[in-house]
């Protein structure tokens, strides 16, 4: 079986569902790991048995980013985003922030009230407001700050590990750089390896392309080259099993990372899981199989927010994403983008021509808008030094403070 070490856990199969905002909630969690768990057992693989929290068989499926800052101050939202599915073998959360004291402290909650089995470190966000507060893929160009964090949130783990029966693994997520003139992916790798983590995955883009162009796999490969103690994940452009083996034949990653590539495709998790265990298995639905699960993950949304309202309205984002590549009408697609009750839901997919059959490479690729390069948004005189001056340094404690709410 393919086995993927990360500390003390043991992914199963090499696969990881990456954070993502208002995607990866317990619901779209569970139909992703459910359908890891169909590759699994269509490759005629077994979950492996072990302690609670430490076997993961169908991969690693991540919270959410968690603001620390939110965290500490145990805001309700921010409580109910690290409430994990409890059939979820190993409760994986990441967590954000701009400040070491901070971050360990959230580290400490998440492991001393068993809240977590594993703990990621965002270090890839590209996203203005958090780059702006020098935060997420910002964060390594300051290599004292981002050694100080990934230093701090380790010890935290290790330290309130003690009451626990394993330690809980700390890893990062980071992204080439800002710009390709000031990368940080090789320097950064080598911190966090020397820091303690437990595995450190690459986005390979840099801030400044954001989602758009193609990622840059050999960027994946040189770290692999630089980091050699721990296992390096790929991210970007895994659209498909293929994709996934074929990142790992390039670049020698250890596993991967998958985002975009699963939303509205839970069943992308089948096929990856399937190909990791030597299976040729591979989900090809039709839009009748396309609309049960739209149907299904609107229900697990209803149970989690307990707000049916509330929760049809954050399933409006995932309907443009299940129905890419079938033919269902602009007035179809603009309806069920407003559906506002289940009833509403019925009857809107009721209408839909669901013999239709899996419309093939329509289906796959890219979700959303890829957009175009960007210039990335930095605190002033962000650029002019690898280090934090004092006024960074006040800059940094104002931003944790004015991030907090989840």
């Amino acid at each position: 079986m393919t086995v993927l070490q990360i500390g003390p856990v043991s992914l199963g199969s090499p696969v990881v569902l990456a954070p993502m905002a208002g995607v990866t909630n317990p619901p779209f969690r569970r139909l992703c790991r459910e359908a890891g768990l169909a590759g699994l057992a269509a490759a005629g693989g077994a979950a492996p048995g072990g302690a609670r929290g430490t076997h993961a068989p169908a991969g690693l499926y991540v919270t959410e980013m968690i603001t620390s800052r939110a965290l500490v101050e145990r805001t309700p939202e921010t409580m109910r985003m690290i409430t994990p599915d409890p059939e979820e073998p190993v409760r994986s959360v990441q967590l954000y922030g701009v400040d070491p004291t901070t971050i360990a402290a959230a580290v400490r909650i998440l492991v001393a009230e068993d809240r977590a089995d594993h703990i990621d470190l965002n270090f890839g966000c590209p996203v203005p407001k958090v780059t702006r507060k020098g935060g997420g893929g910002a964060l390594p160009w300051k290599r004292d700050l981002f050694d100080a964090i990934v230093t701090d949130a380790v010890a935290a783990a290790r330290e309130a590990s003690r009451d626990r029966d394993h330690e809980v693994p700390v890893t990062v997520k980071m992204r080439m750089g800002i710009d390709d003139d000031h990368l940080t992916y090789l320097d950064a790798g080598r911190l966090a390896e020397r820091a303690g983590v437990a595995a450190v995955a690459l986005h390979a883009r840099t801030v400044a392309q954001h989602y758009s162009g193609q990622a840059r796999w050999e960027a994946v490969a040189r770290l692999k080259e630089a980091v050699t103690t721990v296992p390096v994940l790929g991210n970007g452009d895994i659209w498909s099993a293929e994709d996934a083996a074929e990142m790992m034949a390039r670049t020698g990653c250890d596993g991967v990372v998958v985002g975009r590539g699963c939303q509205g495709r839970p069943w992308l998790f089948t096929d990856l899981v399937a190909a990791a265990h030597g299976s040729d298995v591979r989900v090809r639905p039709g839009l009748r199989e396309v609309a049960a699960t739209i149907r299904r993950h609107a229900e697990l949304m209803v149970d989690h927010f307990g707000d049916e309202g509330r929760a049809l309205r954050e399933m409006r984002k995932h309907m443009a994403w299940y129905l890419k590549g079938y033919v269902v009408g602009g007035e179809a697609r603009h309806d069920l983008g407003l559906v506002s009750s289940l009833a509403d839901l019925d009857e809107r997919l009721a209408a839909l021509d669901l013999d239709q059959p899996y419309p093939g490479a329509g289906a796959e690729g890219p979700r959303g808008r890829a957009g175009s390069p960007k210039q990335p948004h930095l605190p002033d005189g962000w650029l002019t030094s690898r280090e934090v001056d004092a006024e960074l340094h006040a800059m940094l404690a104002e931003a944790e403070l004015s991030v907090s709410g989840g």
